[in-house]
């Protein structure tokens, strides 16, 4: 919606978002925006409901996509294209072979769980991590993300993680941004959100699903460690790990300090968010991190580690990074960090002052906007289709 202000932008997308993209343009009609919707055979569509499923089937339907797509540049003759989802760098985008500059991500997917960290996630979190770091070493050596790597004009990474990783597949030109970005209007409504608790009390919360990347077992040995009798923490969402969550919050003898609120509608969520002082989250991969940025957007300080997509959102004046080398430093450190923003409240509403004007300056809609208006202008003038530009001012984008 926001590249249609300047560019006429197609979208190629599945059939199956159509009645929800068509009823949300009836409402909001959308000048120089486009939609074309492509699907499977709905026996290939039946499996997409569970991971395995859902990963083969966006593969198939990429390739799908790349015929569509050259059909329609027989006639619209676009002047980019840009592969926005799946937004994984080990997945390929067969949309690279069309005959024009070609936009690769925001991508992310190549931040793993330090090993050391491995252990405590449980048999479940253990196989996971062996899976999914088997399929991208399988991905790095297959011939067709190198393929859509190499032909990449700009591949552009939410993390250094995987900045390094497009890089050694074959990237030539590779950018650092964060995927994510809010409506300037939510930025400021969150800015209005919540107070403070009393003098002697603080309260901690966490969002996301219960699962072993999201850190959340590091949270509560952390707290249980902090020696901050008057601690709450809340924990905001569901999955897998919750029974495990809990039986841990017993064991640490955190009973009534710990609450856990399920999953919540996002606009309850982040009215939680707004009733809490500072937001914890020690997520061991997480490439986007939407909860670190809309607790800064309330004006909430962030705890969480050095790493991956969160560990480049937070800065000193926002919130504190904790390095993650081992499971015993991480709890210290993060233990450390929840008393000395429990004790200084001085410094958490400094933080809190930074956060929601770094919040606007840098995660909004209004930005990404601007920092990709420009370079989609800059991939066609390095095309030499800069006349196109300067004589109408609109290019042209398909987005799968």
């Amino acid at each position: 919606m926001a590249m249609a202000r300047s560019h006429s932008v197609w979208v190629l997308t599945s059939h199956s978002n159509r009645p929800f993209i068509e009823a949300a343009l009836r409402e909001r009609p959308i000048e120089h925006l486009h939609f074309r919707f492509d699907g499977l055979p709905r026996w290939l569509a039946a499996g997409r409901h569970n991971r395995l499923g859902a990963e083969l089937y966006h593969y198939i339907w990429q390739i799908a996509a790349y015929f569509s797509a050259r059909r329609m540049h027989r006639t619209a003759r676009f002047h980019v294209v840009h592969h926005v989802t799946f937004g994984k760098c080990w997945t390929p985008s067969f949309l690279s072979l069309l005959p024009i500059p070609f936009v690769w991500g925001p991508v992310g997917g190549a931040e793993s769980a330090p090993m050391s960290f491995w252990p405590g996630c449980g048999i479940r979190g253990l196989a996971f991590e062996c899976v999914r770091g088997t399929a991208r070493w399988f991905a790095a050596h297959g011939v067709f993300v190198r393929l859509t790597a190499s032909r990449a004009r700009v591949a552009v990474a939410k993390t250094d993680e995987t900045a390094r990783w497009l890089r050694r597949v074959g990237a030539a030109d590779v950018r650092v941004c964060s995927e994510v970005a809010l409506p300037a209007t939510d930025v400021e409504r969150m800015a209005d959100t919540g107070g403070a608790n009393e003098p002697n009390t603080v309260r901690f919360v966490s969002v996301g699903n219960l699962i072993h990347v999201k850190g959340f077992h590091l949270a509560l040995r952390a707290l249980a460690a902090s020696g901050l009798p008057h601690a709450e923490y809340w924990i905001v969402g569901d999955g897998p790990e919750r029974r495990r969550l809990q039986k841990l919050a017993r064991v640490l003898r955190l009973e009534g300090r710990v609450h856990f609120l399920g999953r919540l509608p996002r606009k309850q969520a982040l009215e939680h968010v707004g009733r809490c002082d500072i937001l914890v989250h020690p997520s061991l991969h997480d490439s986007g991190g939407w909860a670190t940025v809309e607790a800064l957007a309330a004006g909430r300080p962030v705890i969480c580690l050095d790493i991956g997509g969160p560990g480049l959102q937070i800065t000193a004046e926002t919130g504190i990074k904790v390095a993650a080398r081992s499971p015993r430093q991480a709890i210290t450190d993060l233990a450390a960090a929840m008393r000395a923003l429990t004790a200084d409240r001085p410094r958490r509403a400094r933080m809190a002052l930074a956060a929601r004007a770094y919040a606007r300056q840098e995660f909004t809609i209004e930005r990404q906007h601007t920092r990709f208006d420009a370079l989609y202008r800059e991939v066609i003038a390095d095309s030499g289709d800069a006349a196109c530009i300067s004589a109408s001012q609109q290019t042209s984008n398909v987005i799968p």
